[in-house]
């Protein structure tokens, strides 16, 4: 995996400074996915970004806020607007619910200015695009980056079914043959030791959707010799429900109880206490804190802390992570 990385001070300056929006439109595109257009609030340009951005969101609820990060999937090149696709989660702790719920068309929001995480490397002979379920969104925009370049690409998007194929006309009239569609209803799957396995040399894949689609790119990868700089992967993680806890910040002295649908992040938050983030969906690293004392267990949920490093119990990503402790002192 490869990410963009930002200094502390960028990150806190950018999530304190948050953008009003208005919403614009809203499109059903499939079952599970709302399609959100948003404009400033003041009519100005919103701020410029690149294919594989992501916003954070901020909701406003009657009891909680919510802070969750969408990929910008408009083009780069029309900043009158921003676009995000919203799946409602199942098991939603409340944001995607909130969004697909509580707003409509006219509803002002707030966001954060655009970070990339996912970016595309300039110096690729050739750009394979894979994705999986609402995973299409960050490569709408990036195929906006891509089309009239010098290097080939091509997309493989795999959906459960046509009717949940997401954006898939505006997909084909843009993008043509170079879009190869695969249904699991169909018994229809990517064949990935196929396509890993006879790429030009020089080629930069990038995977985005559910965890097990992203596994199986990342170890065939692997297995073809693939370098890791060529292999960019994306997963947003929602941070999950779990028993309540206490954990104790060290350095302001503040007690903090966290509730089973409230993460740790947010309820440290709550509290009157900042902590630095890019995506918060355990993918960039910023909130990484380190664990003082643990009477008990870590739960880890993200994709930037090795296998070792969780193994040791020495640091936590706050906004995906939890407890299961008689005791936990954070860094904070």
């Amino acid at each position: 995996m490869t990410t963009t990385r930002a200094t502390t001070a960028q990150a806190k300056t950018q999530q304190a400074q948050t953008i009003a929006v208005e919403v614009k439109a809203i499109e059903q595109v499939t079952p599970l996915i709302k399609h959100f257009t948003l404009a400033a609030a003041d009519g100005a340009a919103l701020p410029a970004f690149s294919g594989g951005s992501h916003i954070i969101v901020v909701l406003r609820g009657a009891t909680r806020v919510y802070r969750n990060p969408y990929s910008l999937l408009g083009s780069p090149h029309h900043l009158d607007t921003y676009e995000i696709g919203v799946r409602r989660m199942e098991e939603s702790r409340g944001g995607s619910r909130f969004l697909h719920e509580n707003v409509s068309v006219g509803s002002r929001l707030e966001i954060a200015h655009p970070v990339n995480l996912f970016a595309l490397a300039k110096i690729a002979r050739k750009q394979l695009l894979i994705a999986g379920g609402v995973g299409i969104t960050p490569f709408l925009a990036q195929l906006e980056d891509l089309r009239g370049g010098a290097a080939p690409y091509e997309l493989h998007y795999s959906v459960r079914s046509p009717e949940h194929a997401a954006f898939l006309p505006r997909l084909r009239e843009r993008e043509g043959d170079r879009v190869h569609m695969y249904y699991d209803s169909e018994s229809h799957a990517i064949d990935f030791d196929g396509l890993l396995s006879h790429q030009p040399l020089g080629t930069h894949v990038y995977v985005c959707g559910p965890a097990g689609l992203i596994n199986r790119v990342l170890t065939t990868a692997k297995r073809w010799g693939w370098p890791d700089s060529h292999v960019h992967s994306e997963q947003f993680s929602a941070p999950p429900v779990g028993d309540a806890f206490e954990v104790f910040l060290a350095r302001t002295k503040v007690t903090v109880r966290v509730p089973p649908d409230q993460s740790l992040l947010e309820s440290i938050e709550a509290a009157g206490v900042e902590v630095p983030y890019l995506c918060r969906g355990g993918v960039c690293g910023f909130c990484h804190t380190r664990v003082l004392e643990l009477d008990g267990e870590l739960t880890h949920n993200d994709h930037f802390l090795s296998d070792v490093e969780k193994s040791r119990g020495k640091s936590i990503m706050p906004c995906v992570s939890r407890a299961h402790c008689r005791s936990l002192v954070l860094d904070l």
